[in-house]
């Protein structure tokens, strides 16, 4: 990430070059404050000029205010320093995943809220479904129990996205 090069900033880091580390540090965290609450008085077109300024990334077209996190994000992780490499790629293979794969552990309780009632299904260490002091053969049966209509059970009690329109 390329470092901004506000008059501020340009002369600050100026001065560092003939301090000491601490010093250096203390000046870099002084930037990032200063950094982060010009963001905040920044138009659109301006924090998106500041985005390139900065990154070598495009501009996500997002609206003002995710931007102004992003960008925020992108000058803390020059301060501090990112996530380390192993993290962000366990991150991104757990972003990857769908929760449409999770079947219900032994000893979950799956709560749902249906027309102003609260129901609790349990799972077994069997694998069993119990809800209302009955066993079920599915969560799906459950679901179509409490609503009267077919459903996913997963879908249900959530542990299954629904599909989003594209």
């Amino acid at each position: 990430m390329k470092r901004p090069t506000t008059p501020s900033a340009q002369s600050d880091r100026e001065e560092q070059t003939q301090s000491s580390p601490a010093a250096r540090q203390l000046t870099r965290l002084l930037d990032l404050d200063a950094e982060l609450g010009a963001l905040s008085v920044m138009s659109l077109a301006q924090m998106r000029a500041f985005w390139q300024q900065i990154t070598d990334k495009p501009v996500p077209q997002v609206r003002g205010t995710l931007l102004q996190l992003a960008i925020a994000s992108e000058l803390q992780v020059a301060v501090h320093g990112g996530l380390p490499r192993r993290t962000e790629q366990r991150l991104a293979n757990l972003a990857g995943k769908s929760l449409s794969d999770q079947k219900p552990a032994p000893g979950m309780r799956l709560v749902r809220e249906w027309n102003g009632v609260l129901h609790t299904v349990t799972i077994d260490e069997d694998g069993q479904v119990h809800w209302n002091g009955k066993t079920w053969r599915s969560l799906s049966e459950v679901a179509r129990a409490i609503t009267g209509t077919r459903w996913s059970g997963p879908a249900f009690f959530g542990l299954k996205q629904r599909a989003r329109a594209a």
